[in-house]
C-alpha cells in the first residue's frame, strides 16, 4: 500500500533525498513503460481517428521490449482492451483519466542510491494542466498517486505544481529544467526560484539543478525540456536547433543553445551540447506545431524516435543511432501525435528496475 513519507523522528518530513532516493536516467533499465489511453478529441486539432492507432503502434513497439502497462477506465477501457489488450506484455489497468499525456500527470519513479536498502519510491506533483488551460482535469490529477498504488510504492507529495515533462536528468545528480514552465504564476504563484530550486533537490534526491530556457511555438506547456535539451550521457546534452531565420523558434532555441553550452554539471563537467535541427515552420490548418526530434524515448533496447517526413528526420536518426549503441532505434511518424502538440516522450512514462544499474548510455555524438 502506497504511503506518504515518514518523519525523522523529530517531528520533520523526510524527504527523499535524506532518505537516500535518486532520480534515475531515462537510459537505466526499465521495469515497465505506461501509457494513457487516448479519448478527449478536443486535445487534437483535426481528425481523432488516427490518434488511437498512433498510441497502439508505440505500445506494439515498445512491448517487444518491456512489459508496458496502459490505464484507462470504463469505455476507454473496453477501446484499449479491443486495440491493444491481446499484445503480449501489455496489462491494462483500470485508473480513469482526463486526457493521455502521462509523462505530465505520471508519477515520476526514484530509485535509492547504491548501498541503501530502500524499496522504489515516487513522488506524485500536484496538477492543473500546464496552469489551468485545459479542464476539467480532476482525474488527471489523481493519476500519479493511482499508478503509485497500484505498484505498492511509497509516494511523496511535495504539493508543488510540476509535470513530468519539465524534468531532465543524467542520473548522476545533474538536472535540466525550463523555469518558463516551473516558476510561473499560473503553476506556483509565490513561490521562490530558491524555493522551487531546493524543492527539486530535495525531492528527486539531484545535486544541481540547471534553469534553462527555450520555448517552441505552437507547444502549450511552456517550454518543457524534452522538447528542446535531451541528456544521452552525463555530461552530454541534445539540444534542439531550428537554423531557419523566418521560424519564430529560430533565436529562443540560439539563446538556450548557448546557455546550455555555458553549464557545468554536478561533476564539474562543462555540458558538451550537440545540436538537432527539427523540423521548420512545422503546421497544421495554418497553426505552427512543437515538432521536435527531442521528444524522443528510451526504452530497453529500443529508442523511439519521433519523425515527420522533413529533411531533418534522418540526421536526428543518425545522431541518437550514434548516441545509443546496441539500442535498436525506431522512427516513428509523429505527424498525427503532435496534432495534439505533444510527442512520443509525453505519452511515455518510464518505470525503472528496482536493481540499481550503473547509468551506461553509449559513445560521443
Amino acid at each position: 500500500m502506497a504511503t506518504s513519507a515518514a518523519g525523522d523522528g523529530a517531528g520533520h518530513a523526510a524527504t527523499p533525498e535524506s532518505l537516500g532516493y535518486r532520480l534515475p536516467a531515462e537510459w537505466e533499465p526499465h521495469a515497465a513503460t505506461w501509457l494513457a489511453w487516448p479519448h478527449r478529441h478536443a486535445t487534437f486539432l483535426g481528425d481523432f481517428a488516427p490518434i488511437p492507432r498512433v498510441y497502439a503502434r508505440v505500445i506494439r513497439v515498445l512491448a517487444r521490449h518491456e512489459p508496458v502497462r496502459v490505464i484507462a477506465s470504463g469505455a476507454v477501457l473496453d477501446e484499449a482492451h479491443d486495440s491493444v489488450g491481446g499484445v503480449t506484455g501489455v496489462t491494462l489497468v483500470d485508473i480513469p483519466t482526463s486526457d493521455s499525456w502521462i509523462r505530465d500527470t505520471g508519477p515520476v519513479f526514484l530509485l535509492p542510491r547504491t548501498g541503501i536498502a530502500i524499496e522504489p519510491a515516487a513522488v506524485a506533483w500536484e496538477w492543473n494542466a500546464w496552469g489551468g488551460k485545459y479542464p476539467p482535469w480532476d482525474a488527471d490529477a489523481a493519476v500519479a498517486r493511482a499508478v503509485a498504488r497500484h505498484e505498492g510504492l511509497q509516494v511523496f507529495t511535495p504539493g508543488l505544481v510540476l509535470e513530468g515533462g519539465a524534468l531532465e536528468t543524467d542520473g548522476e545528480g545533474t538536472l535540466l529544467v525550463n523555469a518558463r514552465c516551473i516558476d510561473t504564476k499560473t503553476r506556483n504563484p509565490g513561490v521562490g526560484r530558491d524555493r522551487l530550486e531546493a524543492v527539486l533537490r530535495e525531492q528527486l534526491g539531484v545535486e544541481k539543478v540547471l534553469w534553462v530556457g527555450g520555448e517552441l511555438a505552437g507547444d502549450d506547456t511552456d517550454g518543457h525540456i524534452d522538447q528542446l535539451a535531451r541528456f544521452v550521457a552525463p555530461g552530454r546534452v541534445l539540444a534542439a536547433r531550428q537554423p531557419d531565420r523566418l521560424d519564430p523558434n529560430h533565436a529562443p532555441l540560439a539563446a538556450n543553445l548557448a546557455l546550455l553550452e555555458s553549464l557545468v554539471d554536478a561533476r564539474g563537467r562543462r555540458l558538451e551540447v550537440v545540436p538537432v535541427d527539427i523540423p521548420s515552420r512545422f503546421c497544421f490548418g495554418g497553426v505552427q506545431l512543437p515538432a521536435s526530434h527531442l521528444n524522443f524515448y528510451v526504452g530497453n533496447g529500443v529508442v523511439l524516435v519521433p519523425v515527420f517526413h522533413e529533411p531533418t528526420d534522418n540526421r536526428a536518426l543518425a545522431l541518437l543511432e550514434d548516441c545509443f549503441p546496441g539500442r535498436r532505434i525506431e522512427p516513428l511518424p509523429a505527424e498525427e501525435l503532435v496534432r495534439g502538440r505533444g510527442g512520443i516522450h509525453c505519452i511515455t512514462r518510464d518505470q525503472p528496475a528496482s536493481l540499481r544499474h550503473s547509468p551506461s548510455a553509449g559513445q560521443d555524438c
